[in-house]
């Protein structure tokens, strides 16, 4: 039992929202108390004790969307590949990237290297949306080992693609349902079954993947509508658009994570809602392919639940809430709007989404809920509490203020660094591994 005592706890519980001069008790991996210093620490005397030291602690963050394996396109140049459209973006880069991923040693190392940045930027949390194309059986098994060695919860799903014919199509889909059904520690990991996007995937293909899907209970990941090509696809084949189509097949439902849905009209939001379909917003990504900007107000209007990730562009959830909160005001020229929806998305919305797929609460400091739990190293210049701790962070708070990280109660980030992994050592060896990736191309 650990009792982290002295600290300022920001708990996004409604129903106990800040304690000043607070301390939380953890056993076996969630929080079993949390009160005033002095009355936790007379009731726990034989605990081990940490001092927060009067710092602020909030939840771990939760990514909603990320691509770990595109960790190798960093810094490399794709022989002065210069795309325009979007579907130029993939087939230059991510489909050549994608296919030449082909050993154990390449998807561990691009996984475990964004795992790592994530964690020490305070992200506990990662849903996850892999490929390999020239390794695809017991790719996930690989993902899942290099989240355990970092020891952070994941929700890991395969992209199921006819790109490349129909034999790597059914490898993925084996995959996915192999996944799927693998006996794993639900405290630490889930599935959904994943998907690129419905100008990938063939009549056939997606009857398959929802007939299977759908007996296995689980939700589909999946891009939505990230650019014009899948509308234009969606029309040419089925006379529809995207959302449309998808929902012809039985795609969409409560559990499936929609991502981006930016070139949507008013009747697929209104799809979206009618099915209770989850949607996932990543403005820096989109931003980079210049491929629009979701309609993020007008689907929450809708009831539309919307949570936050990063596409890959980044492992930091801190550095995609400033884009999100700041986007909505320059796409709309008004400085008023998307100020609470950001909010929302990275605490309440990417914990609701998160909880589906775990047996306890995250994204929340309350009995009962893991603890995982961020202290930040951060003086304010004016007052923090509850009520304007969203704005310290969009102004104020940067990844550097992250601390410490624990997760599942152990404290796997102290002073900014790893207490579990040498990153030194990973760092050189993940470079040694890229070097030899890059001279694929």
């Amino acid at each position: 039992m650990k009792v982290l005592y002295n600290g300022k706890i920001i708990t996004f519980n409604v129903e106990q929202p800040y304690i000043d001069n607070g301390a939380i008790v953890i056993e076996n991996g969630a929080i079993k108390d949390l009160g005033i210093t002095q009355q936790i620490l007379s009731k726990y005397k034989n605990a081990e004790l940490y001092n927060l030291e009067n710092r602020y602690v909030i939840p771990g963050f939760i990514n909603t969307h990320m691509h770990l394996y595109s960790t190798f396109a960093r810094g490399f140049g794709f022989g002065g590949a210069s795309p325009y459209t979007f579907k130029e973006i993939l087939e230059q880069i991510w489909w050549k990237l994608d296919k030449l991923l082909d050993t154990e040693e390449e998807i561990y190392y691009s996984a475990l290297m964004p795992a790592i940045e994530g964690l020490k930027s305070g992200t506990t949390t990662i849903i996850d949306h892999h490929a390999s194309f020239g390794l695809i059986d017991g790719s996930l098994d690989i993902l899942e080992k290099a989240l355990k060695d970092v020891q952070i919860r994941g929700v890991l799903a395969y992209e199921t693609s006819d790109r490349w014919g129909k034999e790597l199509s059914q490898k993925s889909i084996r995959e996915n349902e192999r996944y799927i059904k693998k006996e794993k520690d639900k405290d630490f990991f889930n599935a959904l079954f994943g998907l690129h996007a419905s100008f990938t995937l063939e009549n056939d293909t997606l009857e398959e993947v929802a007939s299977i899907g759908n007996s296995l209970n689980v939700g589909f990941h999946i891009h939505v509508a990230e650019g014009i090509e899948d509308v234009e696809h969606a029309q040419r084949v089925a006379n529809k658009r995207t959302v449309e189509r998808l929902n012809d097949f039985g795609i969409l439902k409560r559990d499936t994570l929609a991502i981006h849905c930016i070139n949507i009209n008013e009747k697929e939001i209104e799809i979206l809602r009618q099915t209770e379909t989850t949607v996932i917003h990543n403005p820096e990504s989109n931003m980079n392919n210049g491929v629009g900007v979701a309609p993020i107000l007008e689907m929450d209007k809708k009831g539309i639940l919307i949570g936050l990730g990063t596409d890959g562009y980044t492992p930091s959830m801190i550095e995609s809430v400033k884009v999100a909160y700041i986007l909505p005001k320059l796409h709309h020229r008004d400085p008023r709007v998307g100020s609470d929806l950001a909010r929302r998305m990275l605490f309440e919305n990417n914990a609701s989404i998160a909880n589906r797929f775990f047996n306890r609460e995250l994204g929340v400091i309350k009995v009962g809920a893991y603890a995982d739990l961020v202290v930040l190293d951060y003086n304010p210049p004016t007052p923090l509490d509850e009520n304007n701790f969203f704005f310290h962070l969009i102004f104020g708070i940067r990844d550097n203020a992250v601390k410490d990280v624990f997760v599942h109660g152990e404290l796997l980030v102290k002073d900014q660094k790893l207490t579990k992994i040498d990153e030194v050592e990973v760092s050189k060896k993940s470079q040694e591994v890229a070097q030899k990736f890059w001279r694929k191309f």
